[in-house]
């Protein structure tokens, strides 16, 4: 639980932001002595690459893949000598995480390497990018919720790692908003896309290990799919819990406040609502320059979700939805991250904005990350976000029986 500890880690946490924007990983005091659990990536090491040997190697990673003492993976695989590294791949934001628009491949500084965008001109890797390759290895942190896209990435690497024949390695990562909370609802099956790969709910609780096993399997993929698992993460772990060292995920995600509140707050993102990107605080702080931010704030009180307290403010984004306009809204702090669910929290923000603003607010727009037309034709009619979440428990029940032979970890 963050209880009092939330100001002191914000505190912490907003200092660092900019050292970690400018040089990636940032290593805190201590961060030198052994973390509490190992990557897949320290497992492998440990193991002297012993999957890897002789091979002709693929890899698909991004600033987000480095050991536990702070080397990336690319370079722990291009000073490997029991194989050859031959082509990097990056998802979206590129292989350095510092884009926010579409990326073109290019060649690596450092290593002379072809670095094939995964989000550029191809959404997946085409059979020239792969047929040099024997086996093809993917080493990236996700955030936990369905629409990150990092993991439809790894679902459409397995794709056509499939059609090529060759293995697809996994080396697991925390879920860093932990693996206990399951929040719907359930993406229609009609409704897949890049923001979407196949029906989850949008807080999923897996890694991203699982998440391969439960995609190779449920979408009949075929991959020769193998994981090296952490050692020592278990299900009730944040990131915090992990002693492993935080790297924002993108140009957005810039703490673990902002992951835990995302898979909420981020439905509101293809509506006409300010989500904090062009702010000091994305995905902390909401608004529009329509809002009233008392009102805002005192109606979000009403609701009384647990485990999230509201302040009034305005905003100016130097970037982004509503660049240089000044917002209304509210800012979000976490008080019991045990408590908080975070779906809860954005359907909530959703039904409020309609009910306040009926006019002004594009409350139809959310189906596009929701993913479910029940919950928004619901939502829009004014029925409460809990009465909306209990609409769908069955189909996410049976998510829950579903993916259990697709855990790994307790």
């Amino acid at each position: 639980m963050w209880n009092g500890r939330a100001p002191m880690i914000r505190s912490a946490l907003s200092a660092a932001i900019s050292a970690i924007l400018l040089f990636g990983p940032l290593k805190l005091p201590g961060a030198d002595k052994a973390p509490a659990v190992l990557n897949g990536i320290d497992v492998l090491r440990q193991r002297n690459f012993d999957l890897l040997s002789g091979k002709r190697v693929g890899l698909v990673t991004n600033h987000t893949g480095f050991a536990a003492d702070g080397t990336s993976t690319i370079d722990l695989f291009f000073k490997a000598k029991a194989f050859r590294l031959v082509a990097l791949f990056s998802p979206e934001h590129g292989i350095r995480g510092m884009s926010d628009e579409k990326v073109s491949s290019s060649v690596d500084e450092a290593t002379g390497l072809p670095v094939y965008s995964l989000y550029g001109k191809s959404l997946r890797p085409t059979p020239d990018m792969l047929k040099d390759l024997d086996i093809l290895v993917f080493d990236v942190q996700d955030v936990g919720a369905r629409f990150y896209t990092y993991i439809t990435t790894m679902a459409y690497c397995m794709e056509e790692a499939a059609k090529a024949d060759i293995p697809f390695i996994v080396l697991d990562r925390p879920n860093p908003i932990g693996g206990v909370r399951v929040e719907g609802p359930m993406l229609d099956a009609d409704k897949t896309s890049f923001t979407g790969y196949m029906p989850l709910p949008v807080r999923h609780g897996m890694t991203v290990g699982e998440l391969a096993r439960y995609f190779n399997t449920e979408n009949r993929i075929g991959a020769r799919l193998q994981v090296v698992p952490m050692q020592g993460w278990r299900r009730s772990f944040y990131f915090w819990d992990t002693g492993q060292i935080w790297a924002n995920l993108s140009p957005n995600m810039r703490s673990i406040l902002a992951a835990l509140l995302y898979p909420g707050v981020c439905l509101l993102e293809r509506t006409n609502i300010s989500v904090g990107r062009g702010t000091d605080r994305p995905f902390e702080i909401i608004g529009a320059p329509w809002i009233e931010p008392r009102r805002f704030v005192q109606a979000l009180k009403s609701a009384r979700v647990p485990g999230i307290q509201y302040s009034p403010v305005y905003f100016t984004p130097d970037a982004s939805k509503y660049k240089g306009v000044r917002c209304g809204g509210a800012g979000l702090l976490i008080t019991d991250s045990d408590r908080l669910n975070s779906v809860l929290l954005g359907m909530t923000l959703a039904s409020v904005l309609n009910k306040l603003y009926p006019e002004q607010f594009k409350i139809d727009n959310i189906i596009e990350l929701l993913g479910n037309e029940s919950a928004t034709k619901m939502l829009k009619a004014g029925q409460s976000p809990v009465k909306v979440l209990r609409s769908d428990s069955s189909n996410l029940r049976k998510f829950l029986a579903r993916r259990q032979k697709a855990l790994i970890y307790d």
